[in-house]
């Protein structure tokens, strides 16, 4: 793939607590300048992300329930709902780990469900899973709910937990969930050579503050 094809599966991210406006507004610049797919912002910054990408073809994902994954069903669905209204095209929320971890596989379902339900026609769902938390089977069992629970995607993970994307996790979760669901590797994609593999073992996103790096051939440092 040439670096103007993996700029258009890159989800261009700027998460951390202290973005400023000024800084929402360059990574939407550099968005629309390098072809992204989409900007990645906290929820407070998706007005802003949305008027500066508006009448371009840059989406703007924000993260829900992020990034523990812990918070209630009901409020995961309120937060997807602001989102879109405000501007959000892509939702990217955090399991219930915690909740898959206890055995309690209906609720981690109904918590996606119900997420998706809201974002029907209106926004596409990923599903963080954050697998550095996760055995291989936990990886396997979540992939599987979330791909039974209607999402769009399956992603690896927040950026704030203990690791990212992996190749093997990536190929892991495609043998799980099939040749046509979407796979969001996310965490550590901080070069081309990187992102080439994730792809090749089955990503179809990549999430990544290193975004400009990754296509102009440097290493970055970011997410």
């Amino acid at each position: 793939m040439t670096p103007e094809q993996i700029a258009g599966m890159i989800d261009h991210t700027l998460l951390v607590a202290v973005s400023t406006e000024a800084e929402i507004i360059r990574v939407c610049a550099e968005a629309k300048q390098y072809g992204f797919a989409t900007v990645c912002v906290n929820p407070y910054w998706v007005p802003v992300a949305a008027r500066e990408l508006a009448g371009s073809s840059v989406g703007v994902t924000t993260v829900i329930g992020f990034p523990l994954g812990a918070t209630r069903t009901e409020i995961k669905t309120a937060e997807a709902e602001d989102a879109i209204k405000a501007g959000a095209t892509e939702i990217d929320m955090v399991l219930n780990i915690g909740a898959l971890k206890s055995g309690q596989a209906d609720a981690v379902q109904r918590d996606i469900q119900e997420v998706v339900h809201v974002c029907k026609g209106k926004a596409k769902v990923k599903v963080i899973i954050e697998t550095c938390y996760l055995s291989d089977e936990e990886k396997r069992q979540a992939s599987l709910l979330c791909k039974e629970a209607g999402a769009d995607f399956v992603k690896t993970s927040t950026g704030f937990g203990t690791g990212g994307a992996t190749v093997e996790d990536i190929a892991l979760i495609r043998h799980v969930v099939g040749p046509d669901m979407g796979i969001k590797a996310s965490g550590g994609v901080r070069d081309l050579d990187i992102a080439k593999k994730l792809i090749a073992a089955g990503a179809t996103r990549l999430g990544a503050s290193s975004s400009i790096a990754i296509v102009t051939g440097g290493v970055g440092q970011g997410y």
